[in-house]
């Protein structure tokens, strides 16, 4: 059993019945009153996000994960497959599970993270960043740049991202992964 001061991104806890990972928490020590833990919850099954908030002291039942390494290789509908970089097992898994599955190109290598009792995949973790090629945006137009102006732009894997005025087509980008945003572009 592990309590509130445990408390850290990417913590997988049982709770409910049902197991989730926290996706951000905060420790809040009012002037008046008790201290407590503000949580933001992702349900593992279903990939529902819930706030919730445990009082300081509060005991919480850990989920015990080990993490391992797949290679995503293709999308049949609504199922995902990837590979194991060591032993070459292939996994198939809902897309309710993966963080940013319209980030995600065929090769990429993510983090699956996996429940030690069953062996159980409960999540898909992906890098921070990715770099993708951008298939289309309209063209900027000279003397339209009014202070962080941005355009919708079509990477290579179908996701739309906004980006700044002076990107092109062909131009790759960096893109951070939790928020989906658009981060800088990579030179060649």
């Amino acid at each position: 059993m592990a309590s509130t001061s445990d408390i850290k991104n990417g913590l997988c806890i049982k709770y409910n019945s049902d197991t989730y990972k926290i996706i951000e928490f905060q420790h809040v020590k009012p002037g008046k009153g008790p201290a407590f833990v503000r949580t933001k919850l992702k349900s593992l099954t279903s990939g529902k996000v819930i706030d919730n908030t445990f009082s300081a002291g509060h005991k919480i039942e850990e989920v015990r994960v080990e993490t391992r390494k797949y290679q995503y290789l293709y999308a049949e509908g609504d199922m995902y497959n990837f590979m194991n970089t060591i032993d070459y097992n292939q996994i198939t898994l809902e897309k309710a599970i993966l963080d940013a599955p319209d980030l995600m190109k065929e090769g990429e290598v993510v983090t699956v993270v996996v429940r030690a009792e069953d062996e159980l995949p409960l999540a898909v973790d992906m890098p921070a960043n990715v770099i993708l090629e951008v298939t289309y945006t309209e063209p900027g137009v000279k003397g339209n740049t009014a202070t962080n102006a941005t355009k919708p732009a079509t990477v290579e894997t179908g996701a739309t991202i906004n980006v700044p005025l002076f990107i092109n087509e062909g131009d790759k980008i960096k893109i951070e992964t939790t928020k989906g945003t658009y981060q800088e572009r990579i030179k060649e």
